[in-house]
Parts: C-alpha cells; structure tokens; sequence
C-alpha cells in the first residue's frame, strides 16, 4: 500500500460492485441516518426540558440515545462517501479511532441496559425505597461508570494496536470494527487477555445481571396482583425489546459480519444491519413510553398543547 507522509491507507473490501444502484443505496443510506439521528435528538431534546421527564429511568433512555446519535456519526459519513467513492480507503489511525467509538458506545449500551434493568428492579420490586436509593447523586455516578468505564477499556488494546506491525493494508469489511486484527503480522497475547477481560467486564457481566434482575420483577410480578403486572409490562417491555434487539445485532456483528463470505452478500447484509438497528431505539421509546409519546405529541401538535 502507498504510503504518503508516512499515514498508513486501509482499503475497505466489502463493497460490492454497486454500478447503477450506488446511487438508490446512497439515498436510503443517507435518509436512514439523517432520520435515526433526527428522531434519537429529538427524543433527548424532550427528556432534557421536561422535568417530569427527569427521572431515572427517562435519563438513562436519553443516555442510550445520545450513544445512538454518537455511533451513527462515527460510522454513516464514511459510509455514504465510501458508497459514491471508486475506491474505499482509510488511513490506519482513522480506523483505530472509529472503531475505538464504536466499540466504546456499544459497550456502553450494554452498561445502560443493565442500569436500566435495575432502576426497574428497584422500582417494582422496593417501590417505598426507591426514592432513596435512585437518587440523583446515585444516577450521575451509573452515568459516569458507563461512560468512562468503556472509554479507558476500550482504551488500552486500541494503544496495544497502534504499535504492532501490519502485513495485510486489505480489511474485508464496509467500516473498521474488529476485523483489522487479521492485518497484523503476528498475534498479541497482551492483547487478547485485555479483549477477554473488556468482553466479560462489559458484556457478559452486564447481560448475566440483567437477566437476574429480570428473574427478581419476574417472580414479583408472578406473586403480585394484575395490575401490577400490567404496569411491570408497561415499563419493562421497550427495555427488553432494546436489550433482545441490540443483543440480536451485536451476535451478527461478532459472528455474520465477520464471515469471509462473497461480497454482494456481505454488503447486503451489513447494509441491512445498519438500516434497521439505527431506526429502532428512537421509535420503540417514542411510541412505547406512554409519558415520551405525549410529549413527543405535543411537539408534533403544538396547537393540542394545554
């Protein structure tokens, strides 16, 4: 590969051969993310100056949000030059660096779900405690842990990486994630002992404790009245819709993306993933949380404002 001024290029070779479609893709593309970050600010727009929308639970959706946002910045600009572009490069820190933010936010995601899932814990299962116990001290340190704890994590093999040797400048995808590891000469033992220590820290554990908080409301709300129920279901539902739905996408990313597959294929499916999954935070908590959807109402009719 060519080197300029000493920057490092990586050619991206998951794009298939687009010819008279690359223009349809790029208009899609740019619909799908100009909507996703539009819907997923307004939303945090609403939380932010509605003050009974203050609460724990609607700032952690405002925060899962914003990664939303964040995320979709990193990877869609590239994405939509590279589909209009002949030839899809980008420098070697360039790519470090997205797929720094990617992976940062997502396992931040996977840190406010669980924060999520226990402000629910704590809601259904200690109602007369919750007040004490979610208090805005204790909210603003969940929010710190799961934005700080990912970025230093994510941190340490990103600098592990910028040091080693590349043999390889071809990555066989349509953005940088975590296949850039097959450009390296050698393996990093180093290295992989920290992604194991990022993936159970971040991943498994947060997932294991979700599934046990959700055991606990589960067995409440057996043992509770209807009503209850219902209002569990109510505030529970869009949680696990989020949590089935990031958790689906974060299996393809480690398992589908990944496979060396043709490349019409690949893209298609790549394509797919980025479509659906950037739309779906924003709808399902406009339109499930019954106290966002009003605003989210009153935004769009401001002449039914009382």
């Amino acid at each position: 590969m060519d080197h300029e001024f000493n920057v490092t290029y990586i050619t991206l070779y998951g794009y298939a051969d687009m010819g008279i479609y690359r223009y349809v893709i790029f208009l899609v593309m740019l619909a799908v993310y100009i909507l996703s970050f539009s819907f997923n600010a307004i939303i945090v727009y609403l939380i932010w100056i509605h003050r009974d929308l203050h609460e724990p639970m609607y700032i952690f959706i405002a925060a899962l949000l914003l990664n939303s946002a964040i995320t979709s910045t990193n990877v869609y600009p590239k994405l939509l030059i590279d589909i209009l572009s002949e030839k899809q490069v980008i420098s070697y820190s360039a790519c470090l660096l997205q797929c720094y933010v990617h992976y940062s936010f997502s396992a931040s995601d996977f840190l406010l779900l669980s924060a999520m899932a226990y402000d629910r814990y704590v809601s259904i299962c200690k109602p007369l405690q919750y007040t004490t116990i979610m208090t805005q001290n204790t909210v603003g340190m969940i929010l710190a842990i799961a934005w700080l704890l990912p970025l230093c994590e994510v941190a340490v093999p990103t600098i592990l990486s910028s040091n080693m040797k590349l043999c390889n400048f071809t990555l066989k995808a349509i953005y940088c994630n975590n296949t850039y590891y097959s450009l390296y000469c050698v393996t990093s033992m180093a290295r992989s002992i920290v992604d194991m220590c990022n993936i159970m820290n971040m991943v498994v554990f947060p997932i294991l404790f979700i599934l046990f908080t959700y055991t606990r409301i589960f067995i409440i709300c057996y043992r509770s009245s209807r009503n209850v129920r219902m209002k569990a279901a109510q505030t529970c539902l869009p949680h696990l819709i989020i949590l089935v739905s990031f958790s689906c996408m974060s299996l393809y990313h480690v398992t589908i993306i990944e496979v060396d597959v043709e490349s019409e294929a690949h893209f298609i499916n790549t394509l797919q993933a980025f479509c659906y999954y950037p739309l779906f935070n924003p709808v399902v908590y406009g339109l499930k949380v019954k106290e966002i959807f009003k605003h989210l109402k009153g935004l769009l009719s401001p002449a039914k404002i009382i």
